[in-house]
């Protein structure tokens, strides 16, 4: 670790004028990120021609500072109206809005802003001790490694959320079918587009999550327009408890540790990381079946994870010059329109940029703490306006959010499509956190299956000469097991239990 790099990168940060627009990006972050449709990677783009004039240390870590805050403003609308503002919020939705149906939205903000500052620093801190050895390990994946990974990930299809695991399983291979649409990159063929210029490239993943959430919950409301309005009236701010942070704590560090391993592997990101963070907090909850219900451990595992991703997927963006999600993807764009050159040479010719972002960072976690705290109640204020205000806002905000993602109304016609559907899954006990989830994944899956089949020469065994894709193939095997295996066990512990019992009973006296 540079020290001297580090002093230097503190010093760059620690201006009034740097901490003043870090600040200014952060509440812009945090607005953004709350508003559904509106993602932090389309506001950093449109701050990127703003930064023209800047000193460049200032613009990128003002960019970096509103990718931080905006994926923490996307819980903020996921717990309020069951609307993420942005995709990692996709699995705070899941708890976090039944929270703040049951009167208890001021506390899942408040485990929600905890848990993301949580995972943020201690993602940022260990980056800043390890930054060059991590480049080095993302380094080493290769596409049959991305490979394992997204198949471990598809492989929590069943368990990320509701009651039917089949339907589970059918709602995610949709999702997988669906984005398999397009031209395939290796051969050429058209799939799915019926001769649609437009779904050449594919559909893409923002249109279709403002509708399955959006949309769709827009549609639920409306069918449920006769019910009893529902107030939350739990609008204070309430910071986790000494009860709530013993539930909560193992389940931070678990999902900050995931998020921090997701994130740094290239073309990754956050979403990835919510979602397994939230798995990972359902399959080591002692009481799995109140998930979805609105479960503290549920709004705590995604903001974790997804908070330690952020910082996880500047690493490769920084040290590699590959970006590790859409957002970095504009800051690399950033790095080379300011004159750096990103990768190797960054951390080698000025190793004090990357530390003066990873600074900035460290003050945005902190920065969007006292915001979102701050502004909770206005946040919760949000749901007591009445719905028939609230929803055609809330359509509105979609509609320029699908549009202004692209600038072409195919993508909003593809929101309206989505949303129609989403809702008719959902009235049949379909959830759309698999489906989205097997959309996000199945591209990546596709990708490196194919990649690797080239370098391999389409002989698959040359699959498993790596131990990292092993091991995530072992995992993957104890995903899908896990259920018959647990199965095994309760059968074995019943009869154990039967056993212990009939030896116990007192032998019945003779004649009796």
């Amino acid at each position: 670790m540079n020290i001297d790099a580090i002093l230097t990168g503190f010093e760059l940060i620690m201006t009034p004028v740097s901490l003043g627009l870090i600040f200014m990006s952060v509440l812009l972050g945090v607005v953004i990120g709350a508003l559904p449709g509106l993602s932090s990677t389309m506001a950093v783009a449109l701050l990127l021609p703003f930064t023209i004039g800047m000193e460049p240390v200032v613009a990128i870590s003002m960019m970096a500072a509103l990718y931080c805050a905006g994926t923490f403003g996307g819980s903020i609308t996921a717990i309020l109206i069951n609307a993420p503002g942005a995709p990692p919020a996709v699995a705070t939705a899941l708890d976090g809005y039944p929270m703040a149906q049951r009167g208890e939205a001021g506390r899942a903000l408040g485990i929600a802003a905890i848990s993301s500052v949580c995972g943020g620093l201690l993602s940022l801190v260990a980056f800043i001790i390890a930054a060059p050895l991590l480049s080095k390990v993302a380094l080493s994946f290769r596409p049959q490694e991305y490979f394992a990974l997204t198949l471990f990930g598809l492989s929590m299809l069943a368990a990320i959320s509701g009651k039917s695991a089949p339907r589970n399983l059918i709602s995610g291979m949709f999702g997988v079918l669906v984005s398999v649409v397009g031209i395939h990159l290796v051969t050429g063929v058209e799939r799915f587009t019926f001769g649609t210029n437009f779904l050449y490239d594919g559909i893409d993943f923002v249109p279709v999550l403002i509708g399955v959430f959006a949309i769709a919950e827009l549609l639920k409301q409306a069918d449920a327009r006769d019910a009893a309005i529902e107030r939350i009236k739990d609008v204070a701010i309430r910071l986790p408890g000494m009860e709530d942070m013993r539930r909560i704590w193992k389940t931070i560090l678990r999902s900050s540790a995931i998020g921090t391993i997701v994130g740094i592997l290239p073309a990754e990101g956050t979403t990835v990381a919510a979602i397994m963070g939230y798995n990972e907090a359902k399959r080591w909850s002692k009481t799995p079946e109140e998930f979805g219900k609105g479960c503290i451990e549920g709004v705590a595992g995604p903001e974790a994870a997804n908070n330690a991703g952020t910082s996880g997927a500047m690493v490769p963006t920084l040290a590699l010059g590959i970006p590790g999600s859409g957002t970095t993807a504009v800051i690399l764009a950033a790095l080379i329109m300011h004159g750096f050159r990103p990768g190797p040479f960054l951390m080698r010719e000025t190793p004090e940029i990357l530390y003066a972002i990873f600074i900035a960072m460290l003050i945005a976690n902190f920065a969007f703490l006292f915001i979102g705290l701050a502004g909770a109640k206005v946040f919760s204020m949000i749901t007591l306006i009445p719905r028939t205000f609230l929803w055609p806002a809330v359509f509105c905000f979609s509609i320029v959010g699908a549009y202004a993602y692209q600038q072409q109304m195919f993508d909003v016609w593809v929101m309206l499509i989505s949303g129609l559907i989403g809702f008719v899954a959902m009235r049949h006990g379909f959830g759309p956190a698999p489906f989205v989830m097997g959309l996000v994944l199945g591209g990546l899956l596709e990708k490196n299956w194919s990649q690797s089949m080239i370098i391999f020469d389409s002989n698959w065994l040359l699959f498993f000469n790596s131990w990292i894709g092993n091991l995530f193939f072992a995992l993957t095997a104890l995903s899908l097991l896990s259920p018959v295996i647990g199965m095994l066990y309760r059968r074995a512990r019943r009869r154990g239990q039967g056993a212990t019992a009939t030896a116990g009973r007192a032998p019945l006296p003779p004649g009796d």
